[in-house]
């Protein structure tokens, strides 16, 4: 066989991650174990001005994207390019994270914790046909999605960022923790609160606490009788 074909044999990967460190250390693991990064993009409008020449087999994807986040991305991009796989790569492993990416379109998700080979086992499982999803989420995968999603009231639709804001507010941190654990101002972590409370109409931290702890978007719930 010749080198060419050699190479063509190589699953074609597309990264999306706003950090370049993360982007560099993905590029050279998943290289050493033989898979073909073949482009990346450090936002979802890069993104999707990359893709659709390259044509890669799957797309690896930043839940939390400045713009347009990873939900709205993994949508767009299904329609872009349907045959090509999404695999969701994030810090968070709440099951509403999880479902909300599987209802958007990606075929796995896999988080940032976990074992660098794991990502490897989930590209090679979607780039052959299958799924690749958390262990003990299948019920909840399973769940149709409801018509009008009584999470967000009046409609409100919360973006990825904003539901990170939410669960780190349930956790105790302040603006200025927030700012610090996510890399952004301690102005947006202040907007992004604004927005919350504008969405959900809900005004004080306690009341967003409540409501994240309702919604298991922090494991705070499990102490909570």
């Amino acid at each position: 066989m010749r080198a060419t074909d050699l190479k063509r044999t190589s699953i074609r990967v597309f990264l999306v991650d706003d950090h370049p460190l993360v982007r560099e250390g993905v590029r050279s693991f998943l290289t050493n174990h033989s898979i073909a990064v073949v482009g990346e993009a450090g936002d979802a409008k890069e993104a999707l001005r990359k893709v659709k020449k390259l044509a890669p087999d799957v797309v690896v994807l930043d839940v939390n994207l400045p713009s347009i986040d990873g939900g709205e991305l993994a949508r767009r991009l299904r329609r872009l390019i349907p045959k090509t796989k999404l695999v969701a790569f994030s810090m968070h492993s709440s099951e509403a994270y999880v479902v909300k990416m599987a209802r958007c379109g990606v075929q796995g998700y896999v988080t940032k914790d976990q074992p660098p080979l794991d990502l490897v086992e989930a590209i090679k499982h979607v780039y052959e046909g299958g799924l690749h999803f958390p262990e003990g989420m299948t019920d909840a995968l399973l769940t149709p999605a409801p018509e009008s999603s009584p999470e967000k009231p009046g409609g409100a639709e919360l973006t990825d960022r904003e539901l990170e804001v939410l669960t780190l507010l349930a956790e105790g941190l302040s603006n200025k923790g927030i700012a610090a654990k996510l890399g952004i101002s301690v102005r947006t972590a202040e907007t992004h609160r604004e927005n919350l409370s504008h969405k959900l109409n809900i005004l004080t931290v306690a009341g967003l606490t409540k409501y994240a702890l309702q919604r298991g978007l922090t494991s705070l719930g499990a102490h909570k009788a």
